[in-house]
């Protein structure tokens, strides 16, 4: 679905990403995991067309970038949105049409259906800005999911999230997954990432490891991140 080959991104002639190349499946749940300041998001914003490539290339067979459903990370989101949940939720499908076209019946059926899977039709006609942390990452996770035809792209999407909340979050995602969706997320829960991703890539601005989760546990990048967690 999406091969990315020796894709470096620099800011201000500093290297953020460098030389890396692995390929997403249909189907796969890739866990992009590694420190703080490892290139993880640029990677992505790159995979996204929101960022250009310093080198390489991003390829991809089958996928339309209107068929993916992007969360990107609360910190780099406005929270002052004067429109309500709804209209957020609903604007998910503006990639299909440009931003001046007209929402169809199945479009707003589509939105209401996720309100209501995220457990926040209560908020339906409450204002985003007046909405707590965790109701905004449901909102957006609810955004995200009427956008994602073929693929979900998210960036740490439990962050700050108590583990109740999370676990209805990433069971959320599993569903989607064995519904046929793939995904690509960013995570600092390791344990997580093992548990939920059949794919785990190893950023420290290289990739230090890409291939099965089950293969992971036993790696030398495991092992640093993991003892790096616990201490």
């Amino acid at each position: 679905m999406i091969r990315c080959q020796g894709v470096s991104v620099s800011y201000d002639g500093k290297a953020a990403v460098e030389d890396v190349s692995f390929e997403v499946e249909a189907g796969d749940c890739v866990c992009v995991v590694g420190e703080n300041g490892s290139g993880k998001s640029s990677l992505m914003k790159c995979m996204l067309g929101l960022l250009k490539p310093s080198a390489g290339e991003i390829s991809f067979d089958g996928l339309k970038r209107s068929e993916i459903g992007y969360l990107p990370q609360q910190a780099g989101i406005r929270n002052d949105f004067p429109a309500s949940v709804y209209e957020v939720v609903l604007s998910g499908c503006s990639g299909r049409y440009g931003p001046f076209a007209f929402y169809r019946k199945e479009d707003k059926a589509r939105a209401v259906m996720n309100i209501e899977r995220l457990g926040i039709a209560p908020l339906r006609r409450k204002s985003y800005r007046d909405l707590s942390g965790g109701q905004r990452q449901r909102v957006l996770l609810a955004r995200a999911l009427v956008a994602a035809d073929k693929l979900l792209m998210l960036d740490e999407p439990v962050t700050g999230l108590d583990p109740m909340i999370a676990s209805d979050m990433y069971a959320i995602l599993e569903s989607e997954r064995r519904a046929g969706k793939t995904v690509v997320m960013i995570s600092h829960d390791l344990k997580s990432a093992i548990l939920y991703g059949n794919k785990i890539l190893h950023l420290r601005k290289k990739a230090q490891f890409f291939g099965p989760s089950s293969e992971y546990v036993n790696s030398d990048p495991y092992r640093r991140l993991n003892g790096a967690s616990n201490d």
